[in-house]
Parts: C-alpha cells; structure tokens; sequence
C-alpha cells in the first residue's frame, strides 16, 4: 500500500483561509443575523475566544487534511483533477458530510432554515476554497 502524500503547506494555508472567511462571514457579511438567529450575544469572553479560535483552527486543519487525501483519490480513480476537482470534491464532501450532520440542528435543536443555509453556506464556501488551494499546491 502506497502513503499518500499531501502538501503540509497548503493545509496550513487552509487553515489561515479558514479563520479569515470565518471572520468575515460571521463578522461583517452575516454576524448581525447569524447572531440574531442563533441567540448569541457578544460579551466580554477574550479567554474563551482564544481557545475557541484555537479549536476552530486545527479543526479546520483537519478538514483540509482529509479533503486532501479525498483529492488524491478523486484524481486516481475518477481522473478528476486541477481546480475543477477540488471544486468537486469540495462539494461533495460538504453534500454527502456536512449539509447531513447539521441537519440535527432543524431537526432536534429547533433552529431556523435561515440558520442552517447561513452556518451550511460558510461550510461549502470553506470547502469549496480548500479545494481550490489543495487542487492548486500539489
């Protein structure tokens, strides 16, 4: 069995692209709505936003490392490649992934649509860049 070999760079840079789409999706573009939907409120928490950006970060450092390895075999086995492929993958990843986990957020926690296509819309945007950049750094 052959290792697969991803590029360490490029999920870092993953991981950067991921807290600045963040901090622009859930800050200007969407913050005022993703927090009335969600019933967060801004407080005084410094100490707890650093260990949640943190944990946020390597989360995010592991979805692109996964991300590459599901690039590397679409590339073997569907011949899909180039940004297209990371397109690809980045959307079925987020179809056959995300978009069903966070269902349980409609479903059994009571959130709104709204809230599901705005916290589902940031997930696709982020895998769709990932696989862009991990298409492109090979």
């Amino acid at each position: 069995m052959q290792a697969v070999t991803v590029n360490y760079l490029a999920i870092l840079l993953c991981g950067v692209v991921s807290m600045v789409l963040g901090s622009l999706w859930y800050g200007p573009l969407f913050g005022k709505m993703w927090m009335s939907l969600s019933g967060v409120s801004m407080g005084g928490e410094k100490k707890s936003m650093t260990k949640s950006y943190l944990i946020a970060f390597v989360g995010a450092l592991i979805m692109a490392f996964v991300l590459a390895h599901a690039l590397v075999f679409a590339a073997a086995y569907l011949k899909a490649s180039g940004v297209s492929g990371g397109l690809m993958a980045g959307f079925w990843n987020w179809l056959g992934f995300v978009a069903p986990v966070t269902l349980g957020m409609v479903l059994w926690e009571g959130k709104s649509w709204k809230l599901w296509t705005l916290v589902n819309g940031y997930h696709l945007v982020q895998l769709l860049i990932f696989g862009v950049i991990l298409s492109l750094w090979k």
